[in-house]
């Protein structure tokens, strides 16, 4: 596609719209009703990836928008203080005002820093912190949507890596296997030591993830007990790897437990065959959303993509690879469906976008407005708004888009939040496995 300089007036008034963000736009929130069920994964999403459902491509929006109200909430205010109350639920701007936050939530590492790093370097003691917020919890309280989707939602969501040590966990990616399994037992599920670590961990005064998770879950349940329930865990890069672990977990926290679903973009592998059997034997439904350029999503172990293991273990190769999974290291395996997305179908995205683009969140939700099918090319109707990308990814941007007949537009910057000037925005920082 050439890039000329001079656009056709419509496309200037197209530019204009999907440019300002006075002019939001959403796909149709149509009624999910009896069928919020086939959305939330009961059939693994069958018939509704390829090419991508109107209604469910709206709610992968919706969730992912979920996690950038993390990212933003962080930011604001990403010191933790030994004097933090972990028992108040931060004042999260939610894109969706029909659900209300009801728990924050911290995850620690179980490595730190040497004291002199503070010392010689004051302001930046958020970044070595051990706790730091990662998410929350939030619950639909509103008659009509509840109604639109067919059952009241209660949605984790959960931010990609952000301080030093959590980057310094995400590097520990030998497999350790997971707390209360049998030793002897074949096929054991095993996961990364950085995210189980992050995960389980827990501070002076702030319980860890996995014990604040489980908890405000079972006070939901029982709050709401009698309705039509489901969980969704939704999570970008490390959040995606911790929605994994609180899955696990919450599936099997109540007797009456909900539908658990995971919804997931630019997720690494988290553990081995092991524990994709055990997760499948819970029933707990993931979707992951995965941009074909993201090296992300195809760390940390050996490099297999998951259709040639699929391939050698029909084959009759199983048993062997089954031996392999149980004692090596590394053999990791990603979980549940694949939907891909593509950078290099996105006609305002630079086909040699760089590695930070393929992985930021923002890109992703573009990408999913975009998508049609595998086949397919961006649908011409798109309506999710560019200022954010334009912000956020402005040398990722074709020159067409960032042309003379482009600067006189008045972009309406509400979408910039402040961030500290030491650190980029966690959605753009590349990580072994983040």
């Amino acid at each position: 596609m050439k890039a000329a300089e001079e656009m056709s007036p419509r496309h200037l008034i197209r530019l204009h719209r999907m440019l300002s963000s006075k002019s939001m736009e959403y796909s149709p929130r149509n009624n999910l009703g009896s069928r919020w069920k086939e959305y939330h994964g009961c059939k693994d999403w069958l018939g509704l990836l390829d090419p991508l459902d109107e209604n469910l491509r709206r709610e992968l929006v919706r969730y992912g928008e979920f996690i950038q109200a993390a990212y933003h909430c962080f930011h604001s205010d990403p010191a933790t203080s030994a004097n933090d109350n972990a028992h108040v639920a931060r004042d999260v701007s939610l894109p969706d005002r029909s659900y209300k936050v009801t728990k924050s939530l911290y995850t620690t590492s179980s490595i730190g820093l040497p004291k002199w790093v503070d010392d010689v370097a004051p302001d930046l003691g958020w970044m070595t912190q051990r706790s730091s917020w990662i998410g929350y919890v939030a619950v639909c309280d509103d008659k009509a949507e509840i109604q639109r989707m067919g059952r009241r939602d209660i949605v984790i969501a959960l931010r990609g890596t952000a301080t030093c040590l959590e980057w310094g966990e995400n590097l520990r990616d030998v497999l350790v296997q997971m707390p209360g399994e049998n030793e002897l037992v074949d096929a054991q599920p095993k996961v990364e030591c950085g995210f189980l670590s992050l995960y389980k961990t827990g501070g002076a005064k702030i319980p860890s993830l996995a014990e604040s998770v489980v908890n405000e879950v079972k006070r939901l349940i029982e709050m709401y007990k009698g309705e039509s329930l489901s969980i969704t865990v939704t999570g970008h890069s490390l959040g995606a790897a911790l929605a994994l672990l609180v899955a696990d977990d919450i599936s099997t926290c109540s007797p009456n437990a909900p539908p658990v679903a995971v919804f997931s973009f630019g997720g690494p592998r988290v553990g081995n065959k092991g524990f994709v059997n055990r997760l499948e034997s819970k029933n707990v439904k993931v979707l992951r959303i995965v941009n074909k350029q993201d090296v992300i999503t195809k760390v940390p172990g050996m490099f297999v993509s998951e259709a040639i293991d699929k391939k050698l273990r029909d084959t009759g190769a199983s048993g062997v690879l089954n031996l392999l999974d149980n004692s090596m290291p590394w053999a990791y395996s990603h979980v549940g469906t694949e939907l891909r997305v593509d950078t290099t179908k996105s006609p305002f995205l630079k086909p040699d976008a760089d590695v930070a683009c393929c992985h930021d969140l923002e890109a992703y939700l573009h990408l999913v407005d975009g998508y049609l099918g595998s086949n397919e090319s961006f649908r011409p109707n798109a309506k999710r708004s560019l200022a954010k990308l334009l912000n956020e990814q402005g040398a990722n941007i074709k020159k067409l888009y960032k042309g003379k007949d482009l600067s006189n537009l008045n972009l309406n910057r509400e979408f910039i939040f402040s961030r500290p000037s030491c650190l980029p925005s966690p959605s753009v920082l590349p990580s072994p496995s983040s």
